[in-house]
């Protein structure tokens, strides 16, 4: 998929008429010359982030009424105390706190809530600096005057950092919608945009030409894959007061690559000019979703070793939500590491990712991600090891592992507990761009607690899916003879 840097619609060419009968411009050329000029200069000026396409003002006020009407929201259907002047001067004079909402709340809804914030600015224009700025400040406004309760230290961190990275893949993806066909940006394309990143669909619907330059890409290697199956939970150990878990459920995924190295001409300059998406979501009342993971590169650079390797490395950042059934962990962090494709054999290669660093965790069992709060936070060093294999257009292996853990000098004092999931999958290519994938995922959550009972838990789960790709060659990017 191309994307292009401003709507076709707006590329409006000088006629050059002129009087075939005169040497000089007629008395007709003179004013559509200057209406073509002026054509031109407004398109230039509704390129995506240039001229008024630009605007700081805008997602402030965009993020001022979201805010409003979730505190609407919250005093009117959630029963909450609505917040005051009073309210807001006491929280300017309290001490951040670390608030135990429910997990989903915190773990998911903050982290989209500030990806809305993002949304609005990079709509807007605004480079991902300054939209991380309209989230850092947009939390810390809802904290001490969107809600009653004192300021919250995990949801500052979670919302900003976490909205932040979820929202600039949210509006990769939805500009990589706008710009995935030929001409002007058709209805379809426009509401697939909107549901993918609602906050660029506003604006673009809001302000009428004035935003409805794409964003310009640059063209990156691209991804994507679609799936829709059944699970079984195979394996369940420690299951405790979860009495109702559902063995069997109905799943689909959706994952994205973006940016993939080795493509010719492509510069890694922009934070995100890479990035791995992936989701899944379920039946089951216990994983809704399974999760939501991001990663992407926000300072970096590519590299190549000899003909058959290349790669970028540098600063990710990252944002996970893993919910499998008995637990949940969802950590917001920044890592150094790489990800390369290397060409094994003519038509084999080997994509993969190698990260480490350090972020900002939470865990728990949760019996329902709605309403149960006993969860604890910390600073948590983790890893991540991804590895993909694919033998020319038919088949694809990946194999990934991650591991969070949550020490006792970091947390609330309760213990040490680590987190390890690994996941292993077959997709075989059927015809075009269907294939089958068989996936299983394991999951272990060991708790060593300092005045409770230790906790191990174990999720496994086997499921078989129909898989659409976007890439019949699995995403391989080939720079051979090049």
């Amino acid at each position: 998929m191309r994307v292009r840097s401003g709507s076709p619609a707006n590329r409006l060419p000088a006629s050059g008429l002129t009087d075939a009968g005169n040497a000089g411009p007629s008395a007709i050329e003179t004013p559509r010359r200057a209406r073509d000029d002026a054509d031109k200069s407004d398109d230039r000026d509704r390129q995506w982030g240039e001229g008024s396409a630009k605007s700081y003002f805008i997602p402030a006020v965009d993020i001022v009424v979201l805010d409003v009407l979730l505190n609407q929201y919250n005093v009117h259907v959630r029963d909450k105390e609505p917040s005051t002047f009073d309210s807001t001067d006491a929280n300017l004079h309290r001490g951040w706190v670390i608030d135990s909402d429910p997990f989903a709340v915190n773990q998911v809804g903050h982290p989209y809530q500030g990806s809305m914030r993002h949304g609005f600015a990079r709509s807007a224009g605004l480079n991902y600096w300054w939209a991380l700025l309209y989230d850092f400040l947009g939390s810390a406004a809802w904290e001490v005057a969107g809600e009653t309760s004192p300021p919250s230290l995990n949801d500052q961190i979670t919302t900003s950092l976490g909205g932040s990275f979820f929202g600039e893949v949210l509006f990769r993806m939805a500009s990589a919608v706008l710009g995935g066909g030929d001409g002007e940006p058709g209805g379809w394309r426009e509401l697939g945009a909107a549901v993918v990143s609602p906050a660029t669909g506003f604006n673009r619907l809001a302000f009428g030409n004035r935003f409805d330059g794409i964003y310009p890409d640059r063209d990156p290697a691209m991804f994507t894959q679609l799936g829709i199956g059944a699970r079984h939970s195979a394996r369940l150990k420690d299951v405790g007061d979860l009495s109702d878990l559902q063995r069997k459920a109905v799943i689909a995924t959706a994952a994205m690559d973006y940016g993939l190295p080795g493509k010719s001409g492509y510069e890694y300059t922009r934070p995100f000019d890479y990035f791995h998406f992936e989701m899944a979501l379920t039946s089951s009342s216990n994983a809704i979703p399974e999760n939501v993971m991001v990663r992407g590169l926000l300072s970096g650079e590519a590299y190549k070793w000899g003909d058959r390797y290349r790669g970028i490395w540098g600063l990710y950042g990252s944002y996970d939500y893993i919910s499998p059934e008995l637990f949940s962990v969802s950590s917001v962090a920044l890592s150094l590491g790489t990800t390369a494709q290397w060409w094994l054999a003519h038509s084999v290669a080997l994509q993969g990712t190698a990260l480490s660093g350090l972020g900002w965790t939470a865990v728990g069992t949760i019996a329902d991600a709605e309403e149960d709060n006993e969860f604890s936070y910390g600073y948590s060093p983790q890893a991540l090891l991804e590895l993909r294999v694919l033998f020319s257009d038919r088949v694809m292996l990946e194999l990934a592992g991650r591991e969070y853990h949550i020490g006792s000098d970091f947390d609330t004092g309760l213990g040490n507990e680590n987190i390890l999931r690994g996941e292993a999958s077959l997709t075989v290519r059927l015809w075009g761009h269907h294939a089958l994938a068989l996936q299983f995922v394991a999951s272990r959550r060991d708790a060593d607690f300092l005045d409770l009972s230790d906790v191990l838990q174990d999720v496994g789960a086997l499921s078989v899916l129909y898989t659409y790709l976007s890439d019949k060659e699995f995403g391989a990017v080939d720079w051979r003879g090049r």
